[in-house]
């Protein structure tokens, strides 16, 4: 159990990640520490909480997946610990659990409180460095999740955006842009099969329309979007070769219809 994977907003221009890395070494220096993500948009809850959901499952058992996305850190939020029957989990609890965890094992939560744990002086604003990684640290190593603080019932829940479905109309929305540009909605592959059966369909996007699910991105004419399904399993919105947020100028929130005829 000496994997620990971090996922943050903390971006790539300033030391914060690289701290957090030397606390969990100095704590422990056999830890293999992956990257998960730095480039969560500040502050955003559901960003993070979409990218722990669609990655936790892929790392060995037994891995520490250290969360820091934590817009109330200073505040009276909760710093919580979480193993289910594979995994354990350490973050603020603002709902960026939530998504990962609906349908996993919960094996024990736990509301971090031994401060014998903590770096001392605990910062106001860098709960990461002082809080959090020397818990997941510690973690790695083997120590009881009761020797971290006292146990709780419960984390705080995330309200995601779901799709909206209507009798020939399936509404939902852009929850996510990756790197590439492209407009990743929460509309998954079951949901969209589920709703179309076997008939003819159409998805309008703002004032584009595309009416076939590609199966790679050449498959569409140059500057028009495509329609298809992620690694994730998530409808996406694409354009070949280019970056369909920019192109098209669309962002998150953008409402995505799939009308069946």
């Amino acid at each position: 159990m000496s994997i620990v994977s971090i996922l943050t907003d903390f971006g790539q221009r300033d030391n914060f990640v690289g701290v957090m890395k030397a606390v969990i070494l100095k704590i422990n220096p056999k830890a293999k520490i992956v990257d998960l993500c730095h480039n969560i948009n500040p502050q955003d809850i559901q960003e993070g909480a979409f990218i722990l959901k669609n990655s936790f499952r892929y790392f060995p058992k037994g891995t520490v997946h250290l969360v820091v996305v934590d817009p109330g850190v200073g505040s009276s939020r909760k710093k919580v610990l979480v193993k289910t029957q594979d995994y354990y989990f350490v973050a603020p609890d603002n709902g960026v659990l939530s998504p990962a965890l609906c349908k996993e094992v919960i094996q024990g939560i736990v509301e971090i409180t031994e401060e014998k744990y903590f770096l001392k002086p605990v910062s106001d604003t860098f709960h990461g460095r002082d809080i959090f990684a020397p818990v997941a640290a510690y973690l790695s190593l083997g120590r009881d999740i009761y020797d971290f603080g006292k146990r709780i019932k419960g984390i705080k829940p995330l309200d995601l955006s779901e799709p909206k479905r209507f009798k020939n109309k399936l509404i939902g929305e852009v929850i996510y842009i990756d790197h590439f540009g492209n407009l990743i909605t929460n509309i998954t592959k079951d949901e969209f099969r589920d709703f179309i059966g076997d008939s003819d369909f159409k998805i309008c996007v703002k004032k584009h329309m595309i009416n076939k699910i590609s199966h790679s991105y050449q498959e569409a004419n140059r500057n028009l979007p495509l329609a298809i399904f992620d690694s994730f399993g998530n409808l996406e919105i694409s354009l070949a070769f280019l970056s369909a947020a920019k192109y098209l100028s669309l962002g998150k929130g953008t409402v995505v219809e799939v009308i069946k005829y």
